[in-house]
């Protein structure tokens, strides 16, 4: 380990030494020195994942630590015990800044959890307005099936009263971790979701 670190930063400096001999033999030296400093400033600098993993971030809507994983390369798709991706979690708790940096970060809009919903499935059942158009907005597969043969518009499709069961025991299962359902907004909100996935 010591050895490949010792032979990375050994490579790491050679790099350097020639980006710096390379400046230098350019015309405007004053110029290149301040390049040269910047260039070595941002080599060195590379973002680290925080002590935090995703799935914890997202949970717990720590949207900082997100940023910082989408930074660092981190598995924007690692699922949690559950089967859950981080998409997933952001859609189901309406944590809506924290989905859209997912979205924008490159995470996978077709990922499914363990009942084969996508994110766009959990969004629109959930009515999570912005979370859908984003998802749309961003070519979302809208034709996928989850393991019951639901589209995510056919998750908002029929009336309230047929599903209201559902978001009851989703509301008595995720109630204890923060999931806090607004009947009235989701019931009117149904038809809204409908229309954008069209």
């Amino acid at each position: 380990m010591t050895t490949k670190i010792n032979f990375s930063k050994g490579i790491q400096s050679i790099l350097m030494i020639a980006l710096v001999l390379n400046l230098f033999s350019c015309n405007n030296k004053e110029k290149n020195i301040d390049n040269v400093a910047e260039v070595a400033t941002e080599t060195k600098e590379t973002i680290a994942a925080p002590d935090t993993d995703l799935p914890t971030a997202v949970f717990f809507g720590n949207l900082e630590a997100v940023k910082q994983h989408i930074a660092a390369g981190s598995d924007l798709n690692i699922k949690d015990p559950y089967g859950s991706a981080p998409l997933h979690t952001a859609a189901t708790f309406g944590r809506t800044d924290i989905a859209l940096a997912l979205i924008e970060g490159g995470a996978d809009l077709s990922i499914k959890n363990n009942e084969g919903s996508t994110p766009l499935h959990i969004a629109a059942f959930f009515c999570r307005t912005e979370i859908v158009e984003s998802l749309v907005a961003n070519n979302a597969d809208k034709t996928l099936t989850n393991n019951f043969g639901s589209t995510p518009i056919q998750t908002v499709q029929g009336p309230f009263e047929n599903v209201k069961p559902i978001y009851d025991q989703m509301a008595k299962n995720l109630g204890p971790f923060g999931l806090k359902l607004d009947y009235e907004r989701i019931e009117t909100t149904r038809p809204v979701i409908e229309a954008l996935l069209q």
